[in-house]
């Protein structure tokens, strides 16, 4: 039997490392500027937890293997090894820690650093369970918001105040739609719950919390209809509350753009 279980574990782990080795369970096809570093930063986490992985499920199969039932074999006791036990748990936390602060810079890009000034701005609000995505006309302000104007009954799902000129060319709409290598800036925010969106081939993902405006960016580099998620639990419709986001040429966002506002107007 331990022999059997030596086998299974070593299958097991080989297979499963065989198949991240070579990129089978691999993620969306990318479609950022910033996620190539992302990728790039995932591929080290694997091949360094990887090689721990392998190492400690090889060692199991191992043990299991060695520790069989035999005839006339005597079972002992151990307390174990202070030192050892030590040791593991150190190099795990030099690990955990070492990836975390060697790839904080690009996590931190997005989120620390400042958008450019050519960047489109977008206000994106989440809420049970829509996304809506607001766009400053062509003023560049958004308008002011108020929680005892949201009605989507009557097309304010974010509680937009007309009383306030600049949101007059303010445009809501239920489809993200970003022009192709050009920054774009989202600033997120959240009517109820903790949402998260989570744009995969973008490498995007941002929690939205109530009471919060939370600023990130990103370049989109190829066009396309890429799929929007809510990435936090948020209640029972979770799991409808999706999206979509258009990546078009510039010329096809102007127009775009031109067209929304004027049956804004109308």
């Amino acid at each position: 039997m331990g022999l059997v279980l030596l086998v299974v574990v070593w299958l097991i782990t080989l297979i499963s490392t065989y198949y991240f080795a070579v990129d089978k369970w691999h993620m969306l096809p990318l479609a950022s500027r910033h996620g190539a570093a992302m990728d790039s930063w995932f591929h080290v986490t694997y091949i360094v937890v990887g090689v721990v992985f392998l190492a400690a499920q090889l060692a199991l199969g191992y043990v299991v293997w060695k520790s069989r039932d035999r005839s006339g074999a005597r079972v002992t006791y151990s307390h174990g090894n202070t030192k050892l036990e030590v040791l593991w748990t150190v190099l795990t936390a030099i690990i955990f820690v070492g990836l975390n602060l060697a790839g904080s810079s690009i996590w931190a890009e997005s989120r620390f650093q400042g958008a450019g000034t050519n960047a489109v701005q977008v206000e994106v609000t989440g809420l049970q369970f829509a996304w809506y995505f607001r766009y400053p006309g062509p003023d560049g302000k958004f308008g002011r918001i108020k929680p005892e104007l949201i009605d989507a009954s009557v097309n304010n799902a974010v509680g937009i105040d007309d009383a306030d000129p600049a949101s007059k060319d303010d445009i809501t709409v239920g489809t993200l739609v970003l022009p192709v290598n050009r920054e774009a800036e989202l600033t997120l925010r959240s009517q109820d719950v903790i949402h998260s969106l989570f744009i995969p081939a973008m490498r995007f993902k941002q929690d939205a919390v109530p009471g919060l405006m939370i600023h990130m960016h990103f370049t989109p580099t190829k066009t396309g209809e890429y799929e929007i998620a809510c990435a936090e639990l948020c209640g029972l419709g979770h799991y409808k509350m999706h999206g979509m986001l258009r990546v078009v040429s510039q010329d096809e966002y102007d127009k775009w753009i031109a067209q929304r506002e004027a049956e804004k107007q109308q």
